[in-house]
């Protein structure tokens, strides 16, 4: 049996034949099977297997997400990421999250470390709104700053001492706008999946080209997940100084 549990939901990938023993898993009340992943704003298609309703809070690592699993991605695979940013955020720090989702690495860079400001910008409505609702859940809202919109758009420039670009998909179409948002010394946590060979190679190269005429320290380099066969999920600590 392939799951995961997310809240009190057993979110499967495949049919099983007698779903009603898996509520004898310790913390499942509802089981759901995930279909395909749609459109840029990556919806699940969920097909709701035992229980009512697909909402519920899922709590990790001292923190709280509510979420629809019918509505919103949540990925296993991401937990170590999550509380590794939770730990480098430096206290008075102004953090500009970029694709935020439903806050998947801002609240616990707001729960545990001591930003002064988090600007957290979302362009999906829905996952937005379990933004504003996960801020309030996490008592962050002296901290945190939901902002809807493209974050081309509308994201704060010339102001962040870190900027976090936590989605994989076009990502790099994007690194523009980090450099823009970065103040005249900063770090990027760049995401991007990337072929095998390229893993180690291509993400920090394209930082650098973004970059142009500014200086550019990678920090780290690591693998966060295999995303698929012979792919894996990157992400890329860079130092930029503007000067």
């Amino acid at each position: 049996m392939k799951g995961k549990v997310i809240g009190d939901i057993l979110v499967l990938k495949n049919h099983v034949d007698n779903p009603q023993e898996l509520l004898n898993i310790p913390g499942v009340n509802r089981v759901v099977r995930l279909g395909r992943i749609k459109g840029i704003q990556r919806e699940p298609d969920v097909e709701v297997v035992l229980g009512e309703g697909t909402e519920t809070v899922h709590r990790e690592n001292h923190c709280q997400y509510k979420l629809d699993v019918a509505r919103i991605m949540w990925s296993k695979g991401n937990t170590t990421e999550r509380k590794r940013m939770g730990l480098l955020v430096r206290p008075g720090e102004t953090v500009v999250d970029l694709f935020a989702g439903i806050g998947y690495f801002t609240i616990p860079m707001a729960v545990h470390a001591n930003p002064l400001k988090i600007y957290a910008v979302e362009i999906n409505p829905v996952a937005h709104g379990y933004l504003s609702e996960n801020i309030e859940l996490n008592h962050v809202q002296d901290v945190v700053e939901p902002i809807l919109g493209n974050c081309r758009d509308v994201a704060p420039r010339n102001i962040a001492d870190r900027v976090l670009m936590g989605y994989i998909g076009n990502t790099d179409e994007y690194l523009d706008v980090a450099m823009e948002v970065i103040k005249n010394e900063g770090i990027i946590h760049y995401h991007e999946s990337v072929p095998d060979k390229l893993k180690y190679i291509r993400p920090a190269d394209r930082l650098r080209k973004a970059a142009n005429d500014f200086d550019v320290d990678i920090l780290n380099q690591r693998i966060i997940k295999p995303y698929s066969p012979g792919v894996y999920h990157m992400v890329v600590d860079a130092k930029i100084y503007k000067n």
